[in-house]
C-alpha cells in the first residue's frame, strides 16, 4: 500500500469550487496519495444568541428583557448550528472530491485549534491548511486560529483566505497566505 500525505483542513465555512481547486493544486506534484481530512467547527449556539442579544439596543433590552430572551430557544439554535455545519462539511467534501481529491471530514464542538491538534495527531497529519475569512484584528494580535495552531501543532500551518484566489491574496496588505 502506498504511503499517504495527510493534510488536515480547518475550514470556517464551506469551500467553494475555486477554494478546492486551489487547495488541491498545492499538492498536485506529490508522488504520495494526498488525503484531506476536513474539520468543520460547529458554531457556538450560545455565542450566536449572545451576539443577537448584543445587537439589540440598550433601550430594547431594558424595556422588555423577558420578551427578548423568552423568544430565543437555545436548543433550536443549537440544532440549527449543527445542521448548518453538517451542510457546510458536506459541501466542502463534495467540491474537494469534484476537484479530484480524496477527502473525509468531521464536525467538531471543541475549540477549533484543540480539535485541529487532535485531528493532526489522529491521522498523523503532515501539514495543516486553515481556510478562513479575513479576521484582521485577531490576526493583528496573533489570537487567530492560524497563530494559535502554529504555537500548538508541530507541523507546517498555511493560512488561506476563503473565496480569494492566490493572486488576490498576494495583492492584499498582509492578508492571505501568512506563511508556512
Amino acid at each position: 500500500m502506498a504511503n499517504t500525505y495527510d493534510v488536515v483542513l480547518l475550514c470556517e465555512q464551506a469551500l467553494s469550487e475555486e477554494d478546492a481547486t486551489q487547495v488541491t493544486s498545492l499538492h498536485e506534484d506529490l508522488e504520495e496519495q494526498v488525503v484531506y481530512h476536513v474539520l468543520m467547527p460547529v458554531e457556538d449556539a450560545a455565542a450566536r444568541v449572545e451576539a443577537a442579544m448584543g445587537s439589540l439596543s440598550a433601550g430594547e433590552v431594558m424595556a422588555a428583557p423577558a420578551m427578548a430572551i423568552g423568544e430565543i430557544d437555545l436548543a433550536e439554535v443549537r440544532k440549527e448550528c449543527l445542521e448548518h455545519s453538517e451542510r457546510e462539511l458536506e459541501t466542502t467534501l463534495k467540491v474537494l472530491k469534484a476537484a479530484g481529491a480524496k477527502a473525509d471530514g468531521t464536525i467538531s464542538h471543541e475549540h477549533p485549534v484543540d480539535a485541529l491538534a487532535g485531528a493532526v495527531t489522529k491521522v498523523d497529519g503532515r501539514e495543516v491548511i486553515i481556510l478562513t475569512r479575513p479576521h484582521v484584528v485577531a490576526e493583528f494580535f496573533h489570537v487567530d486560529w492560524t497563530s494559535r495552531a502554529r504555537r500548538k501543532i508541530g507541523v507546517p500551518v498555511l493560512h488561506l483566505l476563503e473565496r480569494e484566489t492566490f493572486e488576490e491574496q498576494g495583492e492584499g496588505f498582509g492578508e492571505g497566505v501568512t506563511g508556512v
